[in-house]
């Protein structure tokens, strides 16, 4: 058969491409990645991937084996949650996907409600909003405690007494991602159950952490199904159980629980369409991949993997307390760090100048009066890295102390500030890239190599503007 290109050319342009996007392992990408360091684990994860990536988990009768293998990862997780017998699990393909369907089944087990709403606190994770967007469900969101950045049982318990009538769901964070703290799991959890509410713990990047952490007694809180009143759990795969992206598990309490997640349609002239997830066809390359290393990994291995990404965490927050101009949010209590500066610098200068020595950190805007961040994500290949990391995010500071914090022109600050995003037309929307500094030539736009004066004028802009321009941004970007 004759093909445009070669086998070889096709794979050495995948390659070039690769080149440019930043290290998947390593351990200096501390956001988007997790990396267990172990290669072996890593090779038998793309082999399995690669393996079952051809089949559909659409149907589990015509691919039994990934049903044996979506049925072996919840049997792996339920004990370390300290779910009941009566527990059932449903693999999905993230995080987000996970808390959809949370969202999605509270309000469609509570048809009886006109107006459903959630009852969650600020620092609950977005997905929680694109779940409201998409499904209907009002947000009621509730502020958190500014110095520990938990959510405030009381101030939920009152908004839910509040909207006692119409909300069919609670939730929080064990830890949220913002500032790496779990949330009083135990205090939200009765106030939901008092009033007969589901209550949903956000524990997608610590749910395969804090376990482990439990049996070393460095769980700040009870956090799973060991809580009475908690009625799922969303724990991500491929974050801290080192799987290839991207795979999620979500617990119910009972079967009656998950119920409503099933969508099953007969009225057509084809096959009856029958998910227990937002998707119908999809790979079985995930689930195999996870589940392999799930399988090599074990129990002993992951908690060694967790006593070591913790324990880096905790190395890298002491370091960086010890960093004049830097003030570590809250003490970790999985795996995630938060650092904030004083006026001498800026969390967006500071994030270039650590990318420019080699390391992925990630900015985090101010929101309301929590002050802008730095979020660092800690994997176990990171940890044996934090001395080297401390030394450029020491270097890092020095340069971004001299350089001095960006600053925002005030006109430009207050008329960001007065603009309704909703009244612009597409030539606005360039012309604010363009003031962003996120126009290219023609017309196009482009990720300018230096972001701090960009993530500084976005930091200034009202959420609702931000959003408009990087909705603007990104779909210029995929024209």
């Amino acid at each position: 058969m004759t093909t445009e290109h070669t086998v070889d050319d096709i794979a050495s342009r995948l390659l070039a491409m690769r080149a440019g996007d930043l290290p998947t392992h390593g351990g200096r990408t501390l956001a988007y990645v997790y990396d267990s360091g172990i290669a072996e684990a890593d090779a038998l994860g793309r082999e399995a991937l690669a393996a079952y990536g051809a089949t559909n988990g659409l149907d589990p009768t015509a691919f039994p084996s990934l049903l044996t293998m979506e049925r072996d990862l919840v049997a792996f997780a339920r004990p370390l949650l300290h779910a009941p017998e009566t527990a059932v699990g449903t693999v999905t393909s993230g995080g987000t996907e996970s808390i959809l369907l949370a969202v999605q089944t509270a309000r469609d087990a509570n048809p009886q409600v006109a107006r459903p709403a959630m009852v969650v606190p600020t620092t609950i994770h977005a997905a929680f909003h694109k779940a409201a967007h998409y499904f209907g469900v009002e947000r009621i969101s509730v502020p958190v405690d500014p110095v520990t950045f938990r959510a405030d049982p009381a101030a939920m318990a009152a908004a839910l007494a509040d909207h006692a009538d119409r909300v069919v769901l609670v939730a929080a964070s064990a830890p949220s991602y913002a500032h790496g703290v779990v949330d009083p799991i135990p205090e939200i959890a009765a106030a939901a159950g008092a009033h007969g509410v589901r209550f949903h713990v956000d524990a997608c990047i610590g749910g395969w952490v804090l376990p482990w952490l439990e049996r070393d007694g460095l769980a700040p809180t009870p956090w799973d199904f060991a809580v009475d009143g908690v009625t799922s759990i969303s724990a991500d795969l491929h974050k801290y159980a080192y799987t290839p992206k991207g795979v999620s598990l979500l617990l119910h309490r009972t079967p009656a629980l998950r119920r409503a997640q099933f969508f099953a349609s007969a009225d057509w002239p084809g096959y009856t369409m029958l998910n227990a997830t937002m998707q119908s066809t999809k790979s079985g390359g995930p689930l195999a991949a996870a589940w392999a290393v799930v399988t090599y990994l074990g129990d002993e291995g992951y908690h060694r993997l967790a006593r070591t990404a913790h324990d880096g965490a905790r190395a890298l927050a002491a370091g960086a307390a010890d960093i004049d101009h830097l003030t570590v949010a809250a003490e970790p209590d999985t795996t995630l760090v938060a650092v904030t500066t004083d006026d001498a610098c800026d969390v967006f200068t500071l994030s270039d100048a650590m990318l420019d020595r080699g390391w992925f950190v990630q900015p985090q805007m101010a929101y309301d009066a929590l002050p802008p961040s730095l979020h660092l994500t800690v994997s176990a290949a990171t940890a044996p890295l934090v001395p080297e990391f401390l030394e450029s995010l020491r270097a890092a500071v020095a340069e971004a102390v001299a350089a001095g914090p960006v600053v925002v022109d005030p006109q430009l600050r207050a008329a960001a500030q007065a603009l309704d995003p909703t009244t612009l037309d597409d030539a606005a929307f360039d012309g604010l890239l363009g003031l962003a500094g996120l126009a290219g030539d023609g017309g196009s736009v482009a990720v300018p190599s230096r972001m701090a004066p960009v993530n500084a004028l976005l930091d200034a802009a009202p959420p609702a503007l931000r959003e408009a321009l990087l909705v603007a941004f990104l779909d210029r970007l995929t024209r």
